[in-house]
């Protein structure tokens, strides 16, 4: 008998596994344990990574995020703009982000648990900046732990 090969020792995802999570399974089984430092995947790796959205052009994310498919999810820090100030810092060196439409409401179970706000990657600088093909969804607690997070997660 032929042995087979040890599986998931790289530390990579299961085979077999797609990560398509709802909103609200984003923010409560990801994002709150995130914040409260309370995520672990034995050993696997996870299925959302760190990354620095100011340092990362959007074309890059496939490498930097990638969890397999066309959709890519990721934790970020909130930057400021101004130290401060109440407005977050977009911009990479090539482009920004700019947000777009009304925030959405993310419940679970009839209550809040946070908010989604879609974004779309402008090249260049405002108000000259090109619009791309590139959207992001940015997911944000609300609630109990609103104030402590300033992580975020996007797809």
């Amino acid at each position: 008998v032929d042995e087979l090969p040890e599986h998931g020792g790289d530390g990579a995802a299961a085979g077999g596994f797609r990560f398509h999570p709802r909103d609200d399974e984003l923010i409560c089984d990801y994002l709150a344990p995130k914040v409260t430092g309370k995520v672990g995947f034995s050993g696997r790796r996870p299925p959302m990574v760190d990354v620095d959205l100011n340092k990362v052009e959007p074309w890059d994310l496939p490498v930097t995020a990638s969890v397999g498919g066309k959709e890519w999810y990721f934790y970020s820090l909130k930057d400021r703009k101004y130290a401060t100030g109440q407005r977050t810092n977009r911009a990479t060196v090539s482009g920004y982000w700019k947000a777009t439409g009304k925030d959405r409401v993310v419940a679970r179970r009839g209550a809040l648990v946070g908010m989604r706000k879609t974004l779309v990657f402008y090249q260049g600088r405002a108000p000259k900046g090109r619009k791309t093909e590139w959207v992001m969804h940015e997911y944000r607690l609300e609630g109990a732990h609103e104030q402590a997070s300033k992580v975020i997660s996007c797809h």
